[in-house]
């Protein structure tokens, strides 16, 4: 696996390249993913990749999606390099590129929104609690602090935006939107998922504050979970040992890289728009620090490819 990687470019057909993945047509069944290093924040895409990232994400969602599959099934097929190569010969000299980092998914039809779950107040959520006491409009408990944990968890969708920030919707959006047939199995397997990884993180010094999943249905009309699943990125992930209500907590993300670039904006030395600042390499390697701890903490083990 290459130290650091901005973006991949296969012989294969480019479907879309994201934030962070570039996804690939294999054939009309079956797609790779390649997660890069690249990092966003203030949804701006930040000049230095941050090592071992993607292959945090790809070994962490391979790991989540084999365990987690009594849930509900996955999009996943493999992330084992010698069985994609072997699928795809002309891929042999990218080897090392894609080592780690890849994954062979089956192809669907994305549903077309998050499906957030949110287990603690924080981020948005705490954003508009603290104006007006609700989530996407409905009312929560009075009294909650920040960081407050919510028991029962609560299923809070969003929009899912190309660009610049999702949009927290009500449950009855979704159902407007899909019909309850479809709804209320997404609400159901966001939630189950979120209880089993949560039940799971929680005894390795991790709290799973909220997540979100994405869905896909097969041409069958199956729905399974697909993407990533319980990362760094798609997830906040708490150290227990950490945590305290009434306050931001710490978290395995990239976390030192957001606080680095909200002291230049605090400072009048960004405007939070591209181009983005330079960030100092200690800052990278903090971050890149953060993603494989949470990987070490979650599997039992150091990332493989490290």
């Amino acid at each position: 696996m290459t130290s650091a990687l901005k973006a991949s470019a296969l012989p294969l057909s480019l479907l879309r390249r994201g934030k962070v993945r570039e996804v690939y047509e294999v054939d009309a069944h079956t797609l790779l993913l390649v997660a890069s290093d690249r990092v966003s924040a203030f949804d701006v895409v930040l000049r230095e990749p941050v090592a071992h990232k993607g292959a945090v994400l790809t070994q962490l969602s391979a790991f989540w999606f084999e365990r987690l599959a009594a849930v509900i099934s996955s999009h996943f097929l493999s992330a084992d390099v010698d069985e994609i190569v072997a699928r795809l010969p002309a891929l042999e000299s990218f080897r090392p590129m894609l080592t780690g980092r890849a994954m062979l998914v089956q192809r669907t039809t994305p549903v077309p929104f998050e499906c957030v779950v949110r287990g603690y107040i924080t981020g948005s959520a705490w954003a508009e609690y603290r104006r007006s006491g609700t989530l996407a409009g409905e009312p929560l408990a009075a009294g909650l602090v920040e960081s407050a944990r919510l028991e029962p968890p609560i299923f809070s969708p969003a929009t899912k935006a190309d660009v610049g920030h999702d949009e927290n919707v009500t449950f009855r959006h979704v159902v407007d939107a899909l019909g309850h047939a479809r709804a209320e199995p997404l609400k159901q397997a966001s939630l189950g998922l979120y209880e089993a990884g949560r039940a799971y993180a929680a005894p390795r010094g991790i709290i799973i504050a909220d997540t979100k999943f994405e869905f896909g249905t097969t041409p069958d009309g199956r729905l399974i979970v697909i993407d990533e699943i319980l990362t760094p990125d798609s997830s906040r992930f708490w150290p227990a040992d950490h945590y305290a209500p009434g306050r931001g907590q710490p978290s395995f993300d990239k976390q030192p890289l957001r606080d680095y670039l909200a002291g230049l904006k605090q400072e009048g030395k960004w405007d939070g728009n591209a181009p983005p600042p330079p960030l100092p390499a200690e800052v990278v390697q903090a971050t890149s620090e953060r993603y494989l701890e949470a990987y070490r903490r979650l599997t039992g083990k150091p990332l493989a490819t490290v």
